[in-house]
């Protein structure tokens, strides 16, 4: 058993919520959350909506930015502020409602039991509920990601994940909007951190969304495509390596037809993630 287990949550973990205009879901978002963490920090990522009162009306903690600075500059904002107060773990969720609170039980128990320092969401076991553009483009990111770590991955692109605080603050994070996230994950695993994932509920929300389909479709590729394609120092044994490509070549989506590049698929959708700009 992890020598985790015994972790006082409630002392060692606040959450954080990069938010972009959501005065509407934030009442009942946070009174849930805070049962399971009481801890919470909002990052006002300048909305014009009253987000950063409202969430100060319902006990959270609140920095804001003046302007809209992308959620991961938000997500490296609180890192920041929950170090120096003293947190040892950070539990990533949207202030939209698409996360669900009662699966925060879920991360903790994981990081427990296997003493992974990074625990990411997977919504895999409920994806025919992902709208099928969205659930092509988050799969064709996770191969691309897969490829880059040599490790095959579930769900890249969630943003509900426990962090462990100290460790994040040894990787160089470069990306300031959604890619932050991809960046993260890719980094760890570089690093040779373990990362485990949790089933969680998939919520979809209807409505606009705060994501630029094109702008940050483009910035993802941009930054993937920056990165080195080489995974052979990985360390998969040669057989793994070869059993790795072929499942990659062979790979289908998650409604079961084969994936194809987002290309064209970008234009209605952007990556899966938070629903910060």
């Amino acid at each position: 058993m992890s020598s985790r287990a015994n972790t006082d949550w409630n002392r060692a973990c606040a959450a954080i919520l990069p938010c972009y205009n959501e005065a509407e879901s934030l009442p009942d978002v946070l009174s849930r959350l805070r049962v399971h963490v009481p801890n919470v920090l909002v990052v006002d990522d300048g909305s014009s909506d009253g987000t950063a009162d409202v969430a100060a009306r319902a006990g959270a903690i609140v920095l804001g930015h003046d302007t809209n600075r992308g959620k991961g500059k938000a997500l490296r904002t609180g890192f920041a502020e929950l170090r120096a107060r003293g947190f040892e773990w950070a539990l990533v969720m949207d202030g939209d409602g698409q996360h669900a609170p009662e699966d925060v039980s879920k991360f903790f128990t994981c990081a427990e039991r296997t003493g992974a320092l990074l625990v990411v969401g997977n919504r895999l076991g409920e994806a025919h509920k992902i709208p099928f553009v969205r659930r092509v483009v988050n799969r064709w990111m996770t191969a691309r990601l897969s490829r880059l770590t040599g490790r095959p991955l579930a769900d890249s692109q969630c943003g509900f994940r426990l962090v462990h605080l100290a460790t994040l603050a040894q990787l160089s994070l470069q990306t300031d909007r959604f890619e932050t996230e991809s960046e993260l994950l890719v980094r760890w695993m570089w690093a040779g951190l373990s990362v485990e994932f949790v089933p969680i509920q998939v919520i979809y929300r209807h409505g606009g969304s705060k994501i630029n389909p094109v702008c940050d479709t483009w910035r993802w590729l941009r930054w993937w495509r920056a990165q080195p394609k080489d995974w052979s120092t990985s360390a998969l044994s040669p057989k793994e390596r070869e059993n790795f490509s072929r499942s990659l070549e062979n790979s289908n989506d998650w409604s079961g037809k084969k994936t194809t590049s987002p290309t064209d698929a970008a234009k209605g959708i952007a990556p899966l993630g938070g629903e910060v700009g």
